[in-house]
């Protein structure tokens, strides 16, 4: 029997009032909770209001969820996969798509309503900055997709940790392709870098996430210390280092006493190398692997000096002369000057790359690290 305010109304004797007391006594209920659910049911459902039930019936095409006073919701067989781990008994939140529909009952989203909260979550970790942790399940070559509260995101190339970070040439994009699909499937600590739930976007950083670890870490490097890295990338002008994550750059010419003409001869992606820290600044250090040895150049240099002949090979051919290796370590210069009258001498007729010919020295300067030569006539 339920009864309704205007039916409590209509009591008019002791007798009557009475009767009622027993039956809300045996129904449990209060004056205050039958109030309450006949103003429940006055309400309609609205389109985009969020309800709670409990589920009713799970059957292959739809999902029935008790809404009490308000009546049946029905979740349609679309997403019946989605609420695959729901029982009959349990209480469910949805979203209101349709409040009649042809056999009265109200057209619900549990999707939707999930979605709806996780914007809510996500807006909560944006606000107050909080590391959260995501799992990349897909990757292109502009970053990592990743999934948070059933909101999908993405993780650009440029917001990835120095740890992760693909440092190839610019022009390989398929080991860029590479690289980020070994992260797919690896729990990441990030940030929320952007959220936008009208337009359904979701921007994740690594690179924040792990920002206040840095700056504890470069407190603790000076320059001067020998440190031990990771090689995560090779290119052109150097070589990437990880120490303890944060990024190196061992430049070219830092490399080896030797001239480097490709880093990739010295150092490989996976090795972990010993460099020295020659410079420090907000994002990345400046390594050394030639300065934990001894300049070669000092050594080879010591028995050389002025008038004597040497034999070397050409390495390079500019406008204004070329150098010339005569050792594995020294390299010296032949300036146009000593080619002919005048500066209007073409090297590029006098010499040939890789050719090796006789010269004499015309100076030794240590301190400035220069070898002038001449061509023997």
């Amino acid at each position: 029997m339920v009864l309704g305010v205007g039916s409590i109304a209509g009591f008019r004797n002791e007798s009557e009032e009475r009767i009622i007391n027993i039956i809300m006594a045996k129904a449990k209920l209060t004056m205050d909770e039958l109030l309450a659910a006949s103003e429940e049911s006055a309400k309609r459902a609205v389109v985009g209001e969020t309800v709670t039930g409990k589920v009713l019936s799970i059957r292959k095409h739809e999902i029935l969820i008790d809404l009490g006073a308000r009546g049946v919701g029905m979740v349609p067989r679309r997403e019946v996969s989605f609420a695959r781990n729901l029982n009959v008994g349990d209480e469910v939140t949805a979203s209101v798509i349709e409040t009649e529909m042809g056999d009265g009952s109200i057209l619900l989203s549990l999707r939707k309503a999930a979605k709806e909260k996780g914007w809510d979550e996500i807006q909560a970790r944006l606000d107050g900055a909080e590391v959260i942790e995501v799992t990349p399940f897909d990757a292109n070559r502009g970053g990592l997709l990743a999934e948070y509260e059933g909101i999908r995101g993405f993780l650009p190339v440029s917001q990835l940790s120095a740890e992760h970070y693909p440092r190839v040439g610019s022009a390989d994009k398929d080991e860029i392709l590479q690289r980020l699909n070994s992260l797919v499937g690896k729990p990441m600590k990030v940030r929320i870098l952007d959220a936008n739930r009208k337009d359904n976007k979701l921007i994740f950083s690594e690179k924040e996430a792990v920002k206040d670890g840095l700056a504890e870490r470069f407190a603790e490097l000076h320059v001067g210390d020998v440190v031990k890295g990771v090689v995560t990338g090779v290119v052109d002008f150097g070589a990437f280092v990880n120490v303890d994550g944060v990024e190196g750059l061992i430049h070219i010419s830092e490399i080896s006493w030797e001239r480097v003409n490709n880093p990739a001869d010295y150092v490989k992606v996976g090795e972990t190398v010993e460099a020295k820290i020659i410079a420090i600044d907000k994002e990345r250090l400046s390594l050394s692997t030639k300065q934990l040895t001894e300049d070669p150049w000092l050594s080879e240099v010591e028995g050389l000096k002025r008038g004597d002949e040497v034999e070397g090979t050409i390495t390079r051919i500019t406008p204004f002369g070329a150098f010339v290796q005569i050792s594995p370590a020294v390299e010296a210069l032949v300036h146009v000057s000593e080619l002919g009258n005048g500066n209007d001498v073409d090297p590029e007729k006098v010499f040939t790359l890789n050719e090796r010919k006789k010269f004499k020295i015309l100076d030794v300067d240590k301190d400035g690290r220069k070898i002038s030569l001449t061509i023997v006539k």
